[in-house]
């Protein structure tokens, strides 16, 4: 089992937390990794740019001069690709970029991205994160304590005051432990964990 410091809010460590094997100690599945991250990004693609191809564009119905005699190569429309005002040639078009993943894939994938944070000692675990107060001030001094700045703040329960507190933070991020990612987990330089965060993860994710 691997362990982990449990810090305070002064960022002075208080406890030592055991992490679950199952979630927090898996073989690395880089491909996976890979794949569900490149999965969150296509789903996100709206994949509505378009432009006309020839047989879209206006005009250019009438062939511009006759095949044969005039000196200038043959030309058949003025609304070939290489006219200006033409069509494009490989136009792109409405289309989805979506795929689907198997859930035990999804799952393993988060194993692994979750793994790699701990192994990397890029996982802390907070005793716990509670404000009295609306404060940005507040939450920022709580990541400097931690010696912080891009980080992904993992809470168990909805925590109005500390998610409004980090909102306008640029680096950070809150999330519930039901809206976790792969992508998110990568792209930050820190997770940080409740231990009721932690706690429910080892248990919805098992």
């Amino acid at each position: 089992m691997a362990s982990v410091s449990v810090y305070n809010i002064e960022g002075k460590e208080v406890d030592k937390l055991e992490l679950s094997d199952s979630i927090f100690g898996v073989e690395i599945n880089e491909h996976l990794v890979h794949m569900a991250v490149v999965n969150q990004l296509a789903n996100k693609r709206q994949g509505t740019q378009s432009a006309k191809t020839r047989s879209e564009v206006r005009g250019g119905g009438r062939k511009p001069w006759r095949q044969k005699g005039t000196g200038h190569a043959r030309q058949g429309s003025t609304r070939s690709p290489q006219w200006a005002g033409g069509g494009v040639v490989f136009a792109p078009k409405p289309r989805d970029y979506s795929f689907k993943m198997n859930k035990k894939e999804k799952r393993l994938a988060l194993k692994s991205a979750l793994t790699s944070r701990v192994q990397d000692s890029k996982f802390v675990v907070l005793d716990e994160l509670k404000l009295d107060e609306i404060k940005t001030k507040t939450f920022k001094n709580i990541l400097n304590n931690l010696e912080l700045s891009k980080a992904l703040v993992v809470l168990a329960d909805n925590d109005e005051n500390v998610m409004l507190s980090a909102r306008n933070i640029p680096g950070v991020k809150t999330a519930l432990t039901n809206t976790i990612n792969v992508y998110d987990i990568m792209k930050y330089d820190t997770v940080v964990c409740t231990k009721d965060a932690v706690a429910k993860i080892e248990e919805v994710y098992v």
